[in-house]
């Protein structure tokens, strides 16, 4: 099996800190997730992420007007200088201090960036050339007495205006001008949160955290006779004696401004305020246009695309990100991720959708194709701690601390289905069996199974044996109507669910078991437990027939707070998540550190194939194998560990208003500690065998295979060459090509090869294909279905192939399930978009064929009014 797994993209986050910015076209959306910018492209409905990372939580990103450079940088002013298109790092640079904000020149010559009090220039480096320092500082500018919030340039880059917390602005130049002092702008009683230039360069605009809006024009001096004409403004700005000229407030009591950003073209002002309104104001006359609450919490972050249509908005707390079209009033995007942390995720059977649980009490599903969750259901009051799919795949199961296990229908998007016990109990696991109509939780206080009907809703057993918290349980995936459950009193127990018999006999292992799982042809069961270890027992004839020691192989870093080593510490040194790969060769497994692990289990082995670190996040606890001595102060304290959310320059952000006790789903909020830590609490794998996904603290990563430059030919000679598979193919030999193709296995290949064969041959070429090719012919079909515009084509062979080589297939499921369902998932695709579009063309021809009848009914009417005449 290949494991060429790397990061493909984040689901389960799609905003945490720093400022969101648009792409020069205005349809693309970038926004920091940790140490990672995520893209939404706002136009096709699609989301990514780069595959480049921070050393900590991203602070502020600028991207340059041509869109070819990003510049990310950290908490602690560490930068990435990035090929955005690319997604590749150019250079890594430190600028000392942390970043308040960063803004590229608009010719794009230039980066200024907040330095403290003082504020640097640097020349934007060349992205095309490689150079060993390419950052240039140009010049340094000094002049404010407190730390620099924001910067803007003037339209013709010549000069820039910054704003401060000592509630002044002030006016420099880019190079040094004779006779010229740079200009403070005083007068507010706050911080200045920001301050613009007018298209035209007449007007400055300053907005301060009170809610004051200041317009600064040119101070009119009677005794110049020599007016400046109106097109030298721009290059005049710096000349320009400004003075207050209109002072608005928006008279919000107790709430302050947030963020704020200006669109010079439209002189539209957006301002996001505390209370989660924003205001859309129109200036320098100062009209509301638009006002709209879209969240509880504070809006972090707002940024508006160059056309002024689309409005951004990113709340940190909430994890929000929403794009606002204010003058249709609509949606484009309104998305968030969990609250908490996300505590388990399940895979649809086709592949195409992941569904999460978290602490929050949410169920999200996520839509594999886009990276967009598209249904969010909150019956849940307390954490969900296991979901599972039903096997046709249109019902998901949730078991949650509430004391409940719901049943939602996934295509009215509605909870059909809520089953209890009869004491209330917490539930902390969940199976279904395989034909859907019995579900099964374990309960954390009672110890027992707990078996429901699907259809009824009844409860139909109770499993009673376990003398511990049922951890994990697991049904048979081949319907021989067995149910394993593990426990923390150190067995796994296997039931015969609807035989007479109740006689069970106990697996023991030596330590508390965590999660087990089933080989998909139910013949094995593995187990992992609190010791590291990963047992494997025949469920034939219950004996153990492999163990894996993971300890070492799981053990994370060192955290902030750890009194040993990372290599002595037990915390970090068990798998909490096991999952096996659709063929049953390879075992995924990962636990309370930053490592994921995969193994080979084939034939008795226990390899490890690959360890996967899950993130570099340095904000993170257990990143790092070694803590820094240079972190710790004079009274031996890790100054990590110092809480310093009361230092916090907003009220708001200072003020504990939470009450005593335990808060809804969030354990008790008392505890000081607020690091999170880099773990995984659950790793699937995609039934198609292509991609897993893990729940980890950062959101839903996503890994899938990489075949863009790996060269893994399948059966190579010295004569077999691309040049001679072309040769072939314009002889008009297309089997033999088709067959050289695969062998050669390079995709550009196959798929030129694929693509010239005529219609007419397609069934005499799927025909003929030996049959040791036929899984990779079907994979490719499938992949190329999802993305070709040739959809007859592709069904043709998709028809044949099956057709010709079913029984094949048939007779080796197991061994080509995650091909079949890569098929399956391409052809579902392609029938929900068909009928999405015959649903919209049918809705259209109604319309006209309804305005045809109207306009023949007015025109019959017109006609015998004239006869009447």
């Amino acid at each position: 099996m290949k494991a060429n797994y790397k990061f493909s993209n984040i689901c389960g986050t799609v905003y945490q800190q720093g400022n969101i910015l648009f792409t020069p076209d205005g349809n693309t959306l970038l926004s920091p997730v940790g140490n990672r910018v995520s893209v939404f492209d706002l136009v096709n409905n699609k989301s990514r992420t780069l595959p480049v990372e921070n050393r900590k939580n991203i602070a502020a990103i600028a991207l340059s007007p041509d869109g070819n450079v990003l510049v990310s940088v950290d908490e602690d002013g560490r930068a990435l200088l990035v090929n955005f298109k690319r997604g590749v790092v150019l250079h890594h640079f430190n600028f000392q201090k942390p970043v308040q904000d960063i803004q590229f020149s608009h010719d794009g010559k230039f980066i200024a960036v907040t330095h403290g009090s003082h504020v640097q220039v640097w020349r934007t480096p060349n992205h095309l050339v490689r150079e060993f320092a390419p950052f240039v500082l140009h010049r340094t500018y000094t002049g404010h007495h407190a730390d620099v919030s924001s910067i803007r340039w003037s339209p013709d880059s010549s000069c820039f205006i910054t704003t401060s917390r000592d509630m002044t602005a002030r006016l420099f130049t880019l190079d040094p001008l004779e006779g010229f002092r740079p200009k403070t702008f005083a007068g507010h009683k706050d911080a200045v949160v920001g301050a613009y230039f007018s298209a035209n360069g007449k007007f400055i605009y300053t907005v301060s955290r009170d809610g004051a809006v200041f317009t600064w024009t040119a101070k009119e001096e009677p005794d110049d006779a020599e007016q400046l004409p109106s097109s030298s403004f721009a290059h005049s700005i710096p000349q320009i004696r400004w003075g207050v000229h209109d002072r608005h407030y928006f008279n919000l009591p107790h709430t302050k401004v947030v963020c704020t950003t200006f669109h010079p073209s439209s002189n539209l002002l957006v301002v996001g305020f505390s209370s989660g309104v924003f205001g859309l104001w129109e200036l320098p006359s100062f009209t509301n246009i638009h006002t709209l609450s879209i969240s509880q919490e504070k809006i972090s972050s707002v940024a508006i695309s160059p056309t002024g249509e689309w409005l951004a908005f990113g709340a940190r707390r909430l994890g929000q990100l929403l794009v606002w079209e204010w003058q249709s009033e609509s949606y484009i995007l309104k998305q968030q991720g969990h609250y908490f942390d996300m505590n388990t995720l399940a895979y649809a059977p086709d592949g195409q959708t992941i569904a999460t649980g978290g602490d929050d009490g949410k169920l999200k599903v996520w839509s594999v194709q886009n990276g967009f969750c598209f249904v969010t259901f909150s019956e849940h009051t307390a954490p969900i701690m296991g979901i599972t799919f039903a096997k046709h795949g249109s019902v998901l199961f949730s078991a949650s601390l509430d004391g409940t296990v719901r049943a939602f229908d996934l295509v009215r998007y509605r909870n059909f289905r809520t089953f209890t016990s009869p004491s209330p109990v917490q539930f902390s696991s969940i199976a279904v069996d395989p034909s859907g109509e019995v579900v099964a939780a374990g309960s954390t206080d009672t110890f027992e199974v707990f078996m429901w009907s699907v259809q009824t809703g009844k409860l139909l057993d109770i499993l009673a044996g376990h003398e511990a918290p049922v951890s994990a349980l697991a049904f048979s995936p081949t319907g021989a109507n067995q149910l394993a459950s593990g426990s923390w009193d150190r067995t796994i127990r296997i039931w015969s669910v609807f035989g007479r018999s109740r006689a069970v006999e106990p697996l023991t292992l030596s330590s508390d078991v965590l999660s087990i799982a089933f080989r998909p042809d139910g013949m094995e069961l593995g187990a992992s437990t609190l010791d590291g270890q990963i047992t494997f027992f025949d469920v034939r004839s219950g004996k153990q027939s492999n163990v894996i020691d993971g300890r070492k192989d799981v053990s994370g870093g060192r955290k902030a707070d750890d009194r040993v080593a990372a290599a002595n510490s037990s915390s970090t040194k068990a798998f909490t998540s096991l999952a096996y790969t659709a063929d049953g060769s390879c075992v995924l497994a990962g636990g309370n550190s930053k490592y994921v692990c995969l193994y080979d289990v084939r034939e008795g082995e226990g390899v490890l194939v690959k360890k996967f670190q899950i993130s570099e996040n340095l904000s993170l606890d257990g990143t790092q194998e070694f803590l820094d001595s240079r972190k710790v102060n004079d009274a031996g304290i890790n100054i990590d560990l110092i809480d310093d959310r009361g230092n916090a320059s907003d009220l708001e952000d200072r003020m504990d208003t939470s009450l005593p006790g335990a808060s809804r789903g969030a354990g008790d909020m008392s505890v000081r500690k607020h690091r999170q830590e880099a773990r995984t609490k659950c790793v699937r794998f995609s039934p198609t065998g292509r991609a897993w996904a893990a729940a980890s603290t950062e959101g839903l990563l996503i890994y899938s295979l990489d075949d863009t430059v790996m060269f893994d030919p399948f059966d190579l000679t010295i004569d077999l060459t691309p040049q001679a598979v072309l040769n072939i193919l314009a002889e008009g030999e297309y089997l033999k090509a088709l067959v050289l193709a695969f062998r050669l296995n390079e995709k550009p290949i196959i798929q030129q090869v694929y693509e010239r064969i005529p219609r007419s041959d397609i069934r005499l070429v799927a025909r003929q294909m030996p049959n040791v090719y036929i899984p990779a012919l079907l994979r490719f079909t499938s992949e190329h279905l999802e993305k070709s515009p040739h959809l007859e084509f592709d069904l043709i062979w998709v028809q044949t192939v099956i057709t010709a080589h079913g029984r094949f297939l048939r007779d080796r499921s197991g061994e080509h399930a995650p091909v079949l369902r890569a098929a399956q998932k391409a052809l579902g695709d392609v029938e929900g978009s068909i009928s999405r579009l015959c649903d919209e063309n049918t809705s259209t021809l109604q319309y006209l064929i309804d305005q045809s009848v109207v306009k023949h009914g007015l025109d019959a009417d017109m006609s015998s009014n004239g006869l009447d005449d």
